[in-house]
């Protein structure tokens, strides 16, 4: 008996001394990676920006009430999601920093690429054959910073255009389908009224869910292939149709063609949209309970 709790004794302070040799031990030293801020800017404190390369005409946006625009080379509504996708360099942070005292070293006497966000300029040079980062000079220092920062700034200018046909400012309570050939006969017109779609023809069926879920699907959230500048001919009597809005104006929409897909022009802003066919089949025929 007592043997047994001479052999417990000896157990209990074994294992309070290997907890106490764990508890106690040195920790082990865990080394933190510094890394260097490239910028104090925020995205507030600038409103135009401009991007340069050698051998392309610059391209420059501008932002009006809060959305950014493509200002040159013409004018036009850019995708916002893009445009701070490309800003996001004053946020940015790099394991490496140099004095820029000799540029030609990382490429930066001849810059691949100028980005300027109001009067501040990052320019892009050579990259690291180790890292495959980019050298950056901003200010006085060189960074050396993923490329998906110079990607972001030089793609396509048509990948900047905003995707979508009507502005986020723009409220939708109706249209007006009368002037297109399948909806002239019954001059077509559904309206948000309290908000209950209501449409013109008296016959009309109208399921209240199928057009909340054609508006939000279809409407709210279009898919859009691709856009480019339009310039509307204007003695081209083409089909239309008109999307009102809260404010009382109406946009006006040239459909260009419908097969094989659709092509819609807006002439107040000189856009033109490409939609897959189908998709275009079904914004311009509401589930309003009327047939054709």
């Amino acid at each position: 008996m007592k043997a047994r709790w001479l052999v417990n004794l000896f157990l209990l302070v074994l294992i309070g001394g290997i907890a106490s040799f764990i508890y106690l031990r040195p920790k082990p030293e865990v080394k933190v990676q510094q890394t260097f801020e490239i910028s104090t800017l925020k995205l507030a404190d600038f409103t135009k920006v401009s991007v340069e390369q050698p051998t392309k005409a610059p391209v420059a946006f501008e932002k009006i009430d809060g959305y950014w625009y493509i200002a040159q080379p013409y004018k036009a509504r850019a995708d916002q999601l893009l445009v701070n996708r490309m800003l996001s360099i004053v946020a940015a942070r790099s394991k490496e920093r140099f004095p820029a005292n000799d540029l030609a070293q990382f490429g930066l006497d001849k810059p691949r690429l100028k980005l300027k966000l109001g009067d501040d300029e990052f320019l892009f040079g050579t990259f690291n054959p180790v890292t495959e980062e980019q050298y950056v000079v901003y200010k006085n220092s060189v960074y050396l910073l993923p490329a998906s920062y110079s990607d972001s700034a030089t793609i396509q200018l048509t990948e900047f255009l905003d995707k979508s046909p009507i502005k986020p400012t723009e409220k939708i309570v109706g249209f007006n389908f009368s002037h297109l050939e399948q909806w002239e006969a019954k001059s077509l017109n559904v309206d948000l009224v309290e908000g209950k779609w209501v449409a013109s023809v008296a016959s009309a069926k109208t399921d209240q869910n199928q057009m909340n879920e054609w508006f939000d699907s279809y409407w709210t959230h279009m898919s859009v292939q691709s856009v480019e500048p339009y310039t509307p001919d204007r003695r081209a009597k083409l089909p239309y149709f008109e999307v009102k809005l809260k404010d009382g104006s109406k946009l006006h929409f040239d459909k260009l063609q419908e097969t094989p897909e659709l092509l819609l022009g807006r002439p107040d802003e000189g856009m033109l949209y490409h939609i897959t066919q189908d998709i275009g089949f079904t914004l311009l025929n509401p589930p309003a309970g009327i047939d054709p």
